[in-house]
């Protein structure tokens, strides 16, 4: 009796959690909706803002790493603007040159260090490039719609990774980075991202053929459990459990775009192919 009690209690938590994630994240949705659709300066500004909380969160997990902050607030800066008034060759110039403005920043810097270094590198790359190519993304044809696509195929995929994985969850995925996350929930919230892509083309059939939002959502399918494990492993290697508590029980911005930044790099690279 005390058994099927648990259970009980166990799936009304389960519940109560995922209303509480979903609420939480309509404000979210709703402010991510308006800065795409606006686009151009308002959408650089918008990831900009976003872009360096990530960054701060990021650096916050390694205190003792020294990350130098300034650095990285101005890298991103600088990649958001290349990608809003050039292009990918004018990125490709702001990471080369980059570097030797960091070891400068470095060596100002009351506790120097490689580690330190490195650490806001990671950030630059992950986070800014990231952010710089849905800049990218949106000025292609029809690029605000696919920036929207792949975030309803990343947000679905998480959603349908997550509940999959508490419903019929029986094999762990990689239990060295993430114990919670199992091969079902991956198969599951792959399924629910190519799913939610091909659904969101048929709205946009006058330009978006069946077999590139399945290529799309297959695209999205692989990289976003890919920047999810990615930044799991982060948090694992920092011992903490959440990124932040900005976003309530989704845990800091990092755990909610986590899959974000490494799918929105793949959608821009098929995308630019077919577009």
């Amino acid at each position: 009796m005390s058994q099927v009690r648990g259970q009980r209690h166990a799936r009304r938590n389960q519940r109560s959690e995922a209303t509480q994630r979903t609420l939480t994240a309509l404000p979210a949705i709703a402010v991510a909706l308006v800065l795409v659709l606006y686009g151009g300066l308002v959408f650089a500004v918008g990831l900009f803002v976003v872009g360096c909380v990530a960054m701060h969160e990021l650096y916050s997990m390694y205190p003792r790493a020294h990350a130098v902050r300034l650095g990285g607030f101005v890298a991103l800066g600088a990649l958001l603007l290349a990608a809003l008034y050039g292009g990918t060759y004018q990125v490709l110039l702001v990471t080369v040159a980059m570097l030797p403005v960091l070891f400068m920043l470095t060596a100002a810097q009351k506790h120097p260090s490689v580690g330190g270094m490195g650490l806001t590198l990671v950030g630059i790359w992950w986070i800014g490039l990231a952010l710089a190519t849905a800049v990218l993304l949106r000025r292609l044809p029809h690029g605000e719609n696919i920036v929207i696509d792949v975030l309803i195929g990343t947000f679905l995929g998480d959603t349908g990774a997550y509940v999959g994985g508490h419903l019929f969850g029986e094999h762990a995925l990689a239990p060295r980075i993430s114990p919670g996350k199992t091969v079902e929930g991956l198969l599951i919230g792959g399924l629910c991202a190519v799913a939610g892509v091909w659904l969101a083309g048929r709205f946009q059939q006058a330009w978006l053929t069946t077999d590139h939002a399945l290529i799309l959502g297959l695209g999205v399918a692989v990289a976003g459990p890919l920047g999810d494990l990615f930044e799991s492993f982060v948090k694992r290697q920092a011992h903490v459990k959440d990124s932040g508590k900005l976003m309530g029980p989704h845990g800091g911005i990092l755990d909610r775009l986590d899959a974000v930044f490494f799918a929105i790099v793949v959608g821009y690279y098929i995308w630019n192919v077919y577009a």
